[in-house]
């Protein structure tokens, strides 16, 4: 078994959390509203999720990490969303995040939107995620159902995970429209939450629907690098960029400041009904894009399997 290391966030109340929401996208938005709302049926349009909610014992796993996938390759890094669930004390956990496929299964480097209801003592698993690859035929975006083609849990080298008991409950409502600032909307958020309480971590994840406008948004490379990918250029000049049209369905997660586990402290991936998903960088259409979420904050982070040789290139 992975190491597992456990940390309590701090919680604010939901109310207190949408009023600093609030102040904080306003400055980065030309209009944005929080407010505390019964979380949508998620397994509705345009979801589709395999829970109803995003409630009941909220927590974050931080697993593996970049320094797997960068400077080389380190593929034996393998995981299962099952495991994670036992690991962070949740067996049956709703699942939702962003990591990287299985290339021990898919046989290239992909996207990996992770959406399960893990397996519990009951149940077997629903795995409603969905990889994002480059489509060898045209390197376009290819975005498909994992099930479609595949019937385990499995991931590789790293993953931000939001996980709760997928209960419908009480979440903060975010809705942003007109970004007149530079940063994106997940920094927004989570660059607020870290100027409002500073030394006290805050957890936050669930989904957010880009309603209106263009995202830009990458896909790795479906091989893996030869060279030592060394800086943050390196890495960009290796991934593939694309612009992608709303609407896309992102799943972030957000921790306003590493406690000292050597965590990313955001990472979004989003999918489509449309074919297209992938890594969430940034809208590119300011002036027009809409942001609509919902969101929960962490009461636990997890740190499961961290790198003991670290560095922070390839983290944006």
């Amino acid at each position: 078994m992975a190491k597992v290391e456990r940390f309590a966030f701090h919680v604010p109340s939901l109310e207190e959390l949408a009023g600093v929401l609030e102040k904080g996208l306003k400055e980065n938005f030309a209009d944005a509203q929080v407010s505390v709302v019964d979380c949508p049926d998620l397994t509705q349009e345009p979801f589709n999720f395999p829970a109803k909610g995003i409630c009941g014992k909220p927590r974050i796993a931080d697993v593996g990490g970049v320094p797997y996938l960068i400077p080389l390759v380190q593929k034996e890094k393998v995981y299962d969303l099952n495991t994670v669930a036992k690991d962070i004390e949740l067996p049956g956990a709703f699942i939702l995040g962003a990591g990287a496929a299985s290339s021990r299964i898919l046989g290239v480097n992909a996207e990996l939107i992770p959406i399960v209801q893990t397996k519990s003592e009951k149940k077997p698993a629903v795995n409603g995620s969905y990889v994002a690859q480059i489509n060898p035929a045209d390197k376009g975006c290819l975005l498909e159902k994992y099930s479609s083609k595949y019937t385990d849990c499995e991931f590789g080298l790293l993953a931000n995970l939001y996980a709760s008991e997928g209960k419908p409950g009480k979440v903060i409502e975010v809705k942003a429209n007109g970004r007149t600032g530079e940063l994106n909307f997940v920094s927004c958020l989570r660059q607020t939450l870290e100027k409002h309480y500073g030394e006290k971590p805050v957890g936050m994840g669930g989904t957010f629907i880009i309603q209106k406008g263009k995202a830009k948004i990458h896909i790795m490379p479906p091989e893996f690098s030869a060279c030592p990918l060394e800086t943050d250029e390196d890495v960009n000049n290796w991934l593939r960029f694309f612009e992608m049209k709303a609407p896309l369905i992102c799943q972030p997660v957000i921790v306003s400041r590493d406690p000292g586990f050597d965590l990313r402290v955001e990472h979004t991936h989003c999918f489509s009904q449309h074919g297209e998903g992938g890594h969430y960088h940034q809208d590119t259409s300011a002036d027009s894009v809409r942001y609509l979420g919902y969101l929960q904050p962490a009461e636990l982070l997890f740190r499961l399997d961290r790198p003991r040789d670290t560095h922070l290139v390839g983290r944006d």
